[in-house]
């Protein structure tokens, strides 16, 4: 029996913002993909540079090209904090996932799955925990023995009380959006400024500082796509961004 397909849309370094913008273009397109009464009609999607996102499940995979901070449906900062924020440069967002206030930047690997999780008969937690052990699977095949889940209610992947990999999701009609940030090669001195995730005394950590070697986001690319295929068994299809 054939494996089902999820289109890979590999951004590169691109915008944060823009990273959601192809999500949520992913997003529709998915929910149009359904058949019988749930399924919604795609609004056409305004002209911008990316890929176009195609029906059914996808996954898009973009290393941030600048510093944000960004933050779930709750932890958003105050008017004090935000300023400071923006003082070093840094654009600051809201989202629509889990999680409170993180950071994102070069030299980290965002993952947004776009899954139907009624179709994959997956509640919500087992999907947090395929996320987990998918960066598990990817950290394996890179030498990294260390790194572990934590029980509920912690969530990503850690290296003893550092963060390695955070996890923010958001769910509606059964479909997913954002997903996870890897660190790979992340200047962890933009999270110094947060408390991230909301988690005190918690620290964040890197694939490059774990491995002792400078792990870019390309390296990581292919042992997390292998990953991403065992997880969710299913098959990989990749669309080439225009953009390129």
């Amino acid at each position: 029996m054939s494996r089902p397909p999820v289109r890979v849309l590999r951004l590169g370094l691109r915008p944060y913002a823009e990273a959601l913008r192809v999500q949520e273009r992913c997003v529709r397109a998915a929910r149009a993909a359904r058949p019988g009464p749930v399924a919604e009609p795609v609004a056409e999607p305004v002209a911008a540079p990316g890929p176009v996102a195609v029906a059914g499940e996808s996954v898009v995979l973009s290393e941030p090209a600048g510093p944000v901070y960004t933050w779930g449906l709750r932890g958003a900062p105050g008017p004090a904090e935000a300023a400071g924020l923006r003082a070093r440069g840094a654009a600051l967002a809201a989202a629509r996932r889990g999680g409170r206030i993180t950071f994102h930047g070069p030299g980290q690997l965002l993952a947004f799955p776009v899954l139907d999780l009624r179709r994959r008969r997956l509640p919500l937690r087992g999907y947090v925990a395929a996320l987990e052990a998918l960066v598990l699977r990817l950290c394996r095949r890179l030498g990294l023995a260390a790194a572990r889940a934590l029980p509920p209610p912690f969530t990503g992947v850690w290296v003893g009380d550092s963060k390695l990999c955070a996890i923010g999701v958001h769910c509606g009609n059964h479909i997913t959006s954002h997903g996870l940030a890897l660190n790979c090669c992340t200047d962890l001195t933009w999270f110094d400024h947060i408390v991230p995730c909301g988690l005190e005394g918690k620290g964040v950590t890197s694939l490059s500082r774990e491995l002792g070697w400078h792990v870019t986001v390309d390296h990581v690319l292919e042992p997390f796509l292998d990953s991403f295929q065992e997880v969710f068994d299913c098959s990989l299809v990749f669309s080439e961004d225009p953009g390129d």
